[in-house]
């Protein structure tokens, strides 16, 4: 393990005292206790270690000599590490895009204190697109780390020596009860309508070439603008195709203009893409910048044959197409269609993530499912595995979810693993009889704060909507989530009335 060498701090004027505004000094407190919480369970020296062992590895591939890094490097690699983790945080916090929250740290003082940019001469502020890569360049599973490592210091009891808690809690957090369900993450879509989806094929193709054109690789063909106007035109009259009579006859024959101008604009998309692999260099596009339009272009021009394969099947075919085999977003894999049965959203589009909190409000436990996530009462046994892999053991007492989690395997798990069982039954006439429990009752009641939980933690540290676009990104976006919903719920609570010194707060 790498030893983090200590940070001599910027020196920085202190903040000015803002009188009559509440919420900017409960903001200010909670980036202060955040802080303090980041430095006491140790998440500020395992970034640092990471970030360390990262540069050395990459140091040792470019170099076989290498010795070791210098003194400096490693100072500074330690410093980017925790400005790094503070920018993502703070972003998570106020809910900011990339480019607001970059404006927004340029011009508050609060927010330059909290992720260590205050100085007296300067400041240096990220931008949009270094903000993005250092929250991409923190892997999943460290990040899980991270949020292991904050709950077994929120749950560690009070040391009688020093007489405080680790994180000068004034009672140590209990993960005795833990609280499971399931939710939809929607994608960032519109209703995946397939005559709408030939439309946002024939825009992205028709938007790339045009950028194509204007660096001066040209190919015989109508202006793109004629074929964004022909589709915008006959999505038109599609819409109201169903209001007329012979409306099927009609919808027909428009799809089939359709399908058309979607084959046309296929040859024109894939000759451009060509013409761009192998003349990209006489262009003013870098070699990233090339791959990536062409990378946009094979992923539209991919999915237009079957795409228009299902708009045949069922409108003209009358045919339904399987869920599996359906496309629902041309830019957004891995995206399904999950019946719900709520009277506000019966069928939903997106992932299922499944959720597991304390009594206090952590999260403890989650997963975002790639594929179609299995049925709920397989879910349990999933997160109870997930819990003793990631806190070493741990186990609660009791478990409380709702009916759709119960069946008799879950019944005989939570009995072999003695554990509570306080799931909700299937069976009315079981749930009539379990209604006379007093602590059954009590944790079900409790059982509705889970839901309200959700909703918090996906309006105000997901965002609404969610737009991360691949499942690496979502998995990687949702765990940073976590951890800043974690610190927020952490930095709310009582603490000691102890004084943390400054040097002791931020050194390391």
């Amino acid at each position: 393990m790498n030893d983090i060498l200590p940070l001599q701090l910027e020196l920085s004027q202190p903040l000015l005292e803002v009188i009559g505004n509440k919420d900017y000094r409960t903001f200010k407190q909670n980036l202060d206790r955040i802080s303090e919480l980041l430095f006491f369970s140790d998440i500020d020296n395992r970034i640092m270690q990471y970030e360390i062992e990262l540069a050395e590895e990459i140091a040792k591939d470019e170099n076989k000599n290498f010795t070791g890094l210098s003194f400096k490097c490693r100072t500074r690699i330690q410093q980017m590490a925790r400005q790094k983790l503070r920018y993502v945080i703070s972003r998570k916090l106020t809910g900011e895009s990339y480019r607001v929250f970059s404006c927004h740290l340029a011009e508050s003082f609060l927010l330059q204190k909290f992720c260590l940019l205050s100085c007296l001469d300067k400041i240096k502020v990220p931008s949009k697109s270094s903000l993005e890569r250092y929250e991409k360049e923190i892997p999943e599973e460290i990040i899980r780390e991270l949020n292991s490592m904050l709950l077994n210091a929120a749950q560690s009891p009070v040391d009688l020596e020093k007489n405080q808690q680790q994180l000068l809690l004034q009672k140590e957090i209990s993960l005795a009860d833990y609280y499971l369900d399931a939710t939809c993450i929607k994608a960032n879509i519109h209703f995946p309508v397939d005559w709408v989806l030939l439309r946002d094929a024939t825009r992205t193709l028709m938007k790339a070439i045009t950028l194509i054109r204007n660096r001066g690789l040209k190919n015989r063909m109508d202006e793109p603008a004629v074929f964004i106007n022909k589709i915008n035109k006959l999505c038109i009259q599609m819409t109201h195709a169903k209001n007329r009579k012979d409306s099927k006859k009609n919808r027909k024959k428009i799809l089939r203009m359709m399908k058309k101008l979607l084959n046309k604009v296929r040859s024109h998309g894939q000759k451009y893409k060509e013409l761009l692999e192998l003349h990209w260099e006489d262009t003013e596009f870098s070699k990233k910048q090339a791959d990536r339009i062409i990378e946009r272009m094979d992923n539209i021009i991919s999915k237009i044959p079957t795409a228009i394969e299902h708009a045949h099947e069922r409108i003209i075919g009358g045919r339904q197409v399987k869920n599996k085999d359906k496309i629902l977003s041309l830019y957004d894999e891995n995206i399904h269609v999950i019946v719900r049965g709520k009277p506000e959203a019966k069928v939903e589009f997106g992932s299922t993530l499944v959720i597991g909190e304390s009594k206090n409000g952590l999260i403890i436990d989650w997963k975002l499912y790639k594929e179609t996530a299995p049925a709920d009462c397989k879910l349990l046994p999933e997160s109870l595995e997930r819990l003793q892999e990631q806190y070493n053991g741990y186990q609660p007492e009791n478990v409380v979810t709702d009916r759709g989690c119960d069946s008799k395997q879950n019944q005989k798990l939570l009995v072999i693993k003695g554990i509570n069982n306080f799931l909700c039954p299937r069976s009315p006439h079981e749930l009539k009889i379990r209604n006379k429990e007093t602590d059954f009752c009590f944790h079900q009641k409790r059982r509705g704060q889970t839901e309200a939980r959700i909703g918090i933690f996906k309006n105000n540290f997901l965002g609404k909507p969610f737009k991360s676009k691949g499942f690496n990104n979502k998995e990687q976006n949702l765990a940073w989530a976590v951890l800043t919903h974690n610190l927020w719920v952490l930095a709310r609570m009582k603490k000691t009335g102890k004084v943390i010194p400054v040097d002791l707060k931020e050194a390391s």
